[in-house]
């Protein structure tokens, strides 16, 4: 059977149109629910004494907030038309889950960097995510409502035209598509912008496992350990642990070593054989809990530091994988190949969408059955600094998700010609996003304000950071 053109499928993704017109996008969804109910639901088996934290850290702000709820954006948008083109989809697409890293051949890109609630879905649930993030980010740090409205207009438009290109790249050419920050300095057009990418890079090459050796750990009697520095980082048995002694982790049976190589058995497998090989020339030297970022505070999350023959360093971090927001509640037929692991969906969520993946990303099952997956911590990793941005380095920070949301999704569900077709080539679909954008804004202001209130009357508890800390202070 001959394969369809390009352009044929395309015409296809304008069809759909006819289905669920572009118009349709506007709609926010279903917000008639409880937003703490649904947050509290989304804590229900994570480490008690840390949901505080995750509260605490939402709390700082509207964008903060955002980022730690996408199980409320989900929700609200499945009673929403949709466009019935279905891809792998990041599920968690806001502005700060992009950022620069290296690829195994040490050449820095710039990609989607988050799949914790990576998951078959429509993928203008990742564009919709997006778009409601500039403009609420852009709110929140200061620069006004037009200037935000201007943001998430040109995310969208940015995905749109590089959606364009992709549905008429070949399918290898595109599998080999990386936005490289040499290809990013090129494109940008401001003075600002191309310092920042500067500046990035120089940061990124400090950002190594050796580098981050004596910033996260001490030499004890001839062997590496981990410093503690709660709530952040804390030995799951030591003084300053914050895990309840009657916590389920508490009462596994097996000293550190025979639970820790069980593990490793596990995830080795999941390796190609050379990276496995690779992996073998590194010895276990210690292991603590890590908490991250925001929506992920208190699930179950490990650093472990091996070292070589010439004693350096390798972090890499065990994370828990729990059922993605999207999978709970994207209407799409499950495929047979779905992986039934939700560390396993991760890592193929993330081989499927990035450009290139971290050599060590695998997955284990944990000795009390728990998901997880791993991958290496923070090398050469580097995040935007959104609080100094200025409107020139939103702008052109907007245009640079935009093409790496569409240069993922071209490549994670091979619809790129269908996904063009259907956004066109005028603005409309723009227009359209950026209404959608300001409404949901307003409304995760709403759910803000309702979650503020909750901690304020007793209802959530929430506590900093700092607070935290200052439990430990001697």
């Amino acid at each position: 059977m001959a394969q369809q053109s390009w352009q044929d499928r395309r015409a296809i993704g304008r069809a759909a149109r006819e289905r669920t017109p572009r118009g349709a996008h506007e709609a926010i969804g279903d917000i008639d629910r409880d937003p703490i109910e649904l947050l509290q639901s989304s804590s229900k088996g994570r480490v008690e004494a840390l949901v505080p934290l995750r509260y605490g850290r939402m709390l700082v702000s509207p964008f903060t907030f955002y980022r730690g709820s996408a199980i409320l954006q989900a929700h609200d948008l499945a009673t929403t038309p949709n466009s019935g083109i279905a891809i792998q989809i990041c599920g968690d697409c806001h502005l700060s889950n992009f950022g620069g890293f290296a690829t195994p051949e040490r050449a820095l890109i710039f990609d989607l960097n988050d799949f914790d609630e990576t998951a078959p879905g429509p993928w203008e649930w990742d564009v919709k995510r997006l778009v409601a993030s500039f403009t609420i980010a852009g709110r929140h740090l200061g620069h006004g409502d037009l200037a935000a409205d201007e943001f998430a207009f040109l995310a969208a438009r940015s995905y749109q035209t590089h959606m364009r290109e992709y549905a008429e790249m070949s399918a290898l050419d595109l599998w080999y598509e990386r936005i490289t920050f040499d290809r990013m300095y090129a494109a940008v057009q401001s003075d600002d912008a191309r310092r920042r990418i500067k500046r990035g890079i120089e940061r990124a090459s400090r950002r190594t496992h050796e580098t981050m050796l004596p910033k996260l750990a001490d030499r004890t009697g001839g062997m590496w350990r981990i410093r503690d520095a709660p709530p952040a980082v804390f030995h799951v048995r030591g003084k300053s642990t914050l895990i309840d002694k009657n916590d389920e982790w508490m009462t596994l049976e097996g000293t550190r070593e025979e639970i820790y190589a069980s593990l490793m058995r596990k995830y080795v497998v999941t390796l190609t054989p050379e990276r496995a090989r690779l992996l073998s020339q590194f010895t276990l030297q210690d292991v603590a809990f890590k908490v991250v970022g925001v929506g992920s505070v208190g699930t179950r999350c490990l650093v472990l530091l091996l070292t070589d023959a010439h004693d350096k360093p390798l972090f890499l971090q065990m994370k828990e994988a729990s059922t993605s927001v999207v999978a709970r509640y994207a209407k799409q037929a499950k495929d047979a190949d779905d992986p039934e692991h939700d560390g396993q969906r991760v890592v193929h969520g993330q081989r499927l969408m990035q450009a290139a993946t971290d050599p060590f990303l695998g997955w284990a099952t944990g000795p009390l059955g728990r998901s997880l997956y791993i991958r290496q911590l923070r090398d050469m990793k580097i995040s935007a600094e959104l609080e100094t941005f200025t409107d020139d380095a939103f702008r052109e920070y907007a245009a640079m998700c935009g093409w790496a949301l569409a240069r993922a999704h071209a490549k994670s569900g091979g619809c790129a010609p269908e996904i063009s077709g259907y956004l066109g080539n005028s603005d409309r679909m723009a227009e359209v996003l950026v209404r959608y954008g300001r409404g949901y804004a307003d409304q995760v202001e709403k759910d803000y304000e309702t979650f503020r209130a909750a901690c304020r009357d007793g209802k959530l508890e929430a506590r900093s950071d700092a607070d935290m800390s200052a439990d430990f202070a001697p």
